[in-house]
């Protein structure tokens, strides 16, 4: 029997735990000096310590340590005066040297949090979700299954090995659990990690491109009959890749959950993997325990002991958090919740706020990147972000516009020639001619021919039927190659058929 939503949370108390796991996007790699740009040839980015060959030694990044602390003190972390690093011990092939240097119970941050706000049936709530530890490790390579049905290692014909990223510096993040949301569990999850990643991205220590796998998250679920305080088996959801699916995922297993209770069955502890397609899970693995690692320190890293000094002039250098920088922009632009959101959602709110300081109302800045210029990145399928125009390309654009120099149809000729290359927006206007045709006797010349042409339409409009005259201002527009102000046009046209607006 299927369960929906409702008759899971009518019986059952969702506890949440989630793992995030970051790439950070230093130069080189956390133990190597190997590089880590994204999407080179396989196995091209690697030495003999990321592949772990005889006698070759790590040497720690500092950078990845500044980047660590950095994301502790931002989730409101304790920094550890001392923590080490851990081998965490297991077979797979995409691990080299059989095993992960990590760190275990010694970890860089511990016991911090992060606020989420999401809109409830009874408003706007806040929720607090408190983070146990940050870590850094390395991460693994990348397996290409061959053949086979599940595209899984079991069943495979064979298996492809790309090293590249194996070694890359990674920073885990893991919340204590999360009781309490009830049936906002799925938005709660959604929310902390959207959170996470803009928390992330203004720290600049990772690009945080869910897709590209920078940034991952293991949503930990189980169920527990409402009052009770025995926590239930959990099972982890592994390696989410978008917001969408983290919510999805963890509705998806709440109510995989219940079915399993509700028929006398148990809830097998195990990883399952998220499929995109049908918004449920499958099987993957029992899940290990911490002893089946068999973790032990690392004999051949130092610890690492920051300085005191050190880590306060890293938390005097974070910048203001997103959360607030949210609300302020949103006072200071009068911009509604769901166009807030819009902006955020499109990855945008940065550019906007350039754009805007470099003097182009927040209006009209917010409409050209949401509207025009995401237009031709989704029809290039690329990030905004990707695109060659600027902040100081659109703000000139809206200056352009506001002088009369352009019109919104002329300027989104201009924003297809900046983006295709020709040039800044003065540049563009100067080599494709683009001009406003401003004079009332050129305009007047264009409005008589059409009137003559179209002569039934243009009485129509002269016995008092208004909304016939945007035929006849769409063929002016067009007998001016749309060089034109239609709001002119339309002043001159009325006036010539002896009509007003009013």
């Amino acid at each position: 029997m299927t369960l929906s939503y409702d008759d899971v949370i009518a019986k059952y108390e969702p506890v949440l735990g989630l793992e995030v796991h970051v790439e950070l996007n230093t130069h080189s790699k956390m133990f190597c000096g190997c590089s880590t740009v994204f999407g080179a040839e396989p196995n091209t980015q690697t030495c003999p310590v990321c592949l772990a060959l005889p006698g070759a030694l790590p040497v720690v990044n500092e950078k990845a340590i500044e980047s660590t602390i950095k994301i502790g003190l931002a989730l409101n972390c304790s920094i550890a005066p001392f923590s080490r690093f851990a081998r965490k011990n297991y077979f797979y092939p995409d691990m080299p040297k059989n095993f992960q240097i990590s760190q275990y119970d010694e970890p860089i941050c511990v016991d911090g949090y992060v606020d989420v706000e999401i809109e409830t049936d009874e408003g706007p709530k806040t929720f607090r979700v408190e983070i146990e530890r940050v870590h850094m490790e390395e991460d693994t390579g990348k397996s290409l299954h061959v053949g086979g049905a599940t595209g899984r290692i079991h069943g495979a014909e064979y298996s492809l090995l790309d090293y590249n990223r194996a070694g890359i510096p990674l920073v885990e993040i893991v919340t204590k659990i999360v009781p309490g949301t009830g049936k906002y569990a799925p938005e709660v999850a959604k929310a902390y990690v959207a959170e996470l990643r803009d928390i992330l991205r203004s720290l600049g220590v990772s690009d945080v491109k869910m897709e590209q796998g920078s940034l991952r998250c293991d949503a930990n679920v189980s169920l527990r009959l409402i009052g009770a305080e025995k926590l239930g088996t959990r099972s982890e959801t592994k390696n989410v890749n978008s917001l969408r699916s983290v919510e999805r995922a963890v509705r998806g297993e709440m109510i995989r959950h219940a079915e399993l209770l509700n028929a006398g069955g148990r809830v097998v502890q195990e990883t399952r993997h998220f499929q995109e397609d049908t918004g449920l899970t499958r099987s993957g693995r029992s899940k290990e325990q911490a002893e089946d690692y068999r973790y032990f320190p690392e004999p051949d890293l130092v610890p690492v002991a920051p300085d005191a000094a050190w880590i306060e002039e890293l938390r005097a250098s974070l910048p203001e958090r997103p959360s607030i920088r949210r609300k302020r922009l949103q006072e200071a632009w009068s911009v509604p919740e769901k166009e807030m959101a819009a902006m955020i959602n499109a990855d945008v709110l940065d550019i906007v706020e350039a754009t805007v300081l470099l003097g182009a109302d927040p209006t009209k800045a917010r409409s050209w990147w949401l509207g025009e210029i995401s237009r031709i990145a989704n029809d290039k399928d690329v990030a905004i972000a990707d695109l060659t125009i600027t902040p100081q390309d659109v703000a000139e654009i809206v200056a352009l516009v506001n002088a009369g120099e352009l019109t919104d149809k002329l300027a989104r000729q201009v924003v297809e020639g900046v983006i295709a290359g020709e040039g800044k927006p003065s540049e563009v206007v100067a080599k494709r001619g683009i001009k406003v045709v401003n004079d009332d006797g050129a305009l007047m010349a264009a409005i008589e021919k059409v009137c003559a042409e179209q002569a039934e339409t243009a009485e129509k409009v002269r016995n008092g039927h208004l909304p016939a005259a945007g035929a006849l201002i769409g063929a002016v527009m067009k007998e001016t190659k749309g060089q034109a102000d239609a709001a002119r046009v339309r002043e001159l046209l009325l006036g010539h058929l002896g009509q007003s607006e009013g």
